[in-house]
């Protein structure tokens, strides 16, 4: 499920997530928390409630220091993960196995891309491949959340990965795009999976505020829209052997 954002996309979450995994045979949710407070970050409590809505494991991304609270709890849970590639000695981890409902025990990568993104401490092709190694040896289905600006960044991992890995999912730029695919290896791609928010909006921001900080340059303060909430995800299908056989982007708009 792409970027949740704010209280409309936390309400979105809590409202819809049971009834579409019911709905569409959702075997493992994947959830990106990372702008799911208030003003961006992610809480330990907030976590818990995306959780308890039935998302089965949390990304994170460039905001993941954005609420210090979050630091302490990322080195008691295992079900969520922070990007890979931020420091060896930062709390938390960029990988987890969870089960699936059906049994499957499915691992969750998280990285950061590197374009546009000046302090990450490590490139994202530096540590892939041995997460995906490490991985393997515990499951075939292994999902990869890359939290990245760069759509040339984005695919080019997706290329890499193409038959190692069951999905990368491209997060980060709250819009989704129109290329959802298998590829030829068996993994499933897309750009950008889009968010989980209000629509009516500049990716979140009200529109007004959003055009008077471009056009003017002064420090508008930002609020958070609240039309047209929409959940955006991507639905995998995959095999025992972790191939995948079929995606499909997803848009459920939310009374």
């Amino acid at each position: 499920m792409g970027d949740v954002l704010g209280a409309p996309g936390r309400m979105a979450v809590e409202s819809r997530l049971a009834g579409l995994r019911e709905e569409l045979g959702i075997d493992f949710c994947v959830v990106n928390g990372e702008n799911a407070a208030d003003g961006a970050g992610l809480t330990p409590r907030l976590a818990e409630r995306l959780l308890n809505a039935g998302a089965d494991v949390l990304t994170l991304g460039n905001h993941v220091w954005r609420r210090p609270e979050l630091a302490p709890y990322l080195d008691q849970t295992d079900r969520v993960v922070r990007p890979a590639n931020v420091s060896v000695r930062a709390p938390g981890r960029g990988l987890t196995v969870a089960e699936a409902t059906d049994g499957t025990r499915v691992a969750v990568v998280n990285l950061l891309g590197a374009l546009f993104f000046g302090d990450v401490p490590h490139g994202p092709f530096e540590v892939v491949d041995d997460l995906v190694e490490q991985a393997s040896r515990e499951t075939p289905v292994t999902v990869v959340d890359f939290h990245a600006e760069a759509t040339s960044e984005k695919i080019a991992l997706a290329r890499w990965l193409d038959g190692r890995v069951t999905a990368v999912v491209g997060t980060h730029t709250h819009v989704q795009t129109n290329d959802a695919r298998v590829l030829p290896g068996g993994t499933a791609a897309i750009t950008d999976v889009g968010m989980t928010g209000p629509h009516d909006s500049v990716i979140c921001v009200e529109a007004e505020l959003a055009i008077q900080r471009m056009r003017t340059a002064m420090p508008i303060r930002f609020r958070p829209a609240e039309g047209d909430v929409r959940i955006e995800a991507l639905v995998v299908d995959c095999g025992a052997d972790g191939r995948a056989t079929a995606c499909e982007a997803l848009r459920v708009p939310i009374d």
